[in-house]
């Protein structure tokens, strides 16, 4: 794959979920791929369905985030391919499931390298071609989890979208005068692999059907609201309403309402 008059966007965590959506978002609205993943079978998949339906060229780099020399070798990989980014959606995560006592500092120190470090990283390789160009999209695949309060277990996982979601805010003020948009993107509950991979799939799979989206409507609603320049966008309208309540709610009312419900969606022990 070699530089494309096309525009060219890079996903993380392409390979399932709401990565996957993006990606093809991306693809039906005209842009070539680079996609990122450590399931490379996946991603070769993705490439191909991707060129069958709309034409798109689309490179694979199986890499794995946790990895701290990751996001230079990914840039290094695109640039030796003589691949110009134009978009940016890190979306890669995970949750680390339990107590934060309970787990391995190692699993806590891969995850905020996957869920923060890659992030930023990523994003500041990047940034200065999309500003020299005067173009640029990065979407920050956040959550909900960032804008309410957090309840016991996953214990990183509410603050490292809360940081997302600041980090979008004050970069998006940053670069948008120079023509890069900055959106961070908070879906609530999304059909995905997500909770299979957390353990947590039997107790998320009593909520009630209406707190759930799938995966293409939140890529649908980030795409439109990074191309608007929209610095945060709550995916739902019933996720909207529930953030909203947390800006106005006490806060100890707040955090009775979380403690008394976490346990029907996460693991605290």
């Amino acid at each position: 794959m070699t530089e494309s008059p096309r525009r060219t966007a890079l996903v993380t965590g392409a390979s399932a979920g709401i990565g996957l959506a993006f990606a093809q978002v991306f693809a039906e609205r005209g842009f070539d791929l680079v996609v990122t993943a450590r399931r490379g079978d996946r991603l070769e998949a993705l490439a191909g369905e991707l060129a069958a339906q709309h034409g798109t060229r689309t490179k694979v780099v199986v890499a794995d985030l946790a990895d701290p020399a990751a996001p230079a070798r990914i840039v290094a990989d695109i640039e030796a391919a003589g691949i110009t980014i134009d978009a940016l959606v890190n979306n890669a995560g995970y949750g680390v499931p339990g107590s934060y006592r309970s787990t391995r500092w190692e699993q806590q120190r891969d995850f905020i390298q996957v869920m923060v470090t890659a992030v930023a990283e990523l994003t500041h390789r990047l940034l200065p071609g999309m500003l020299s160009r005067g173009y640029g999209r990065i979407v920050n695949v956040a959550s909900l989890a960032g804008l309410v309060p957090s309840p016991a277990g996953h214990t990183l996982y509410g603050a490292s979208k809360a940081l997302l979601i600041k980090f979008s805010q004050a970069l998006a003020q940053e670069v948008g005068p120079h023509g890069v948009h900055v959106t961070a993107v908070c879906p609530g509950f999304t059909y995905s692999e997500f909770h299979d991979v957390t353990g947590t799939r039997d107790r998320v799979g009593r909520l009630p059907s209406f707190l759930w989206m799938d995966a293409r409507s939140v890529a649908l609603q980030g795409y439109d609201a990074v191309e608007a320049g929209r610095p945060i966008v709550v995916t739902g309208r019933v996720n909207r309403v529930i953030a909203a309540l947390a800006k106005y709610v006490p806060e100890p009312i707040a955090m009775l309402a979380v403690r008394s419900n976490s346990g029907r969606f996460r693991k605290s022990d």
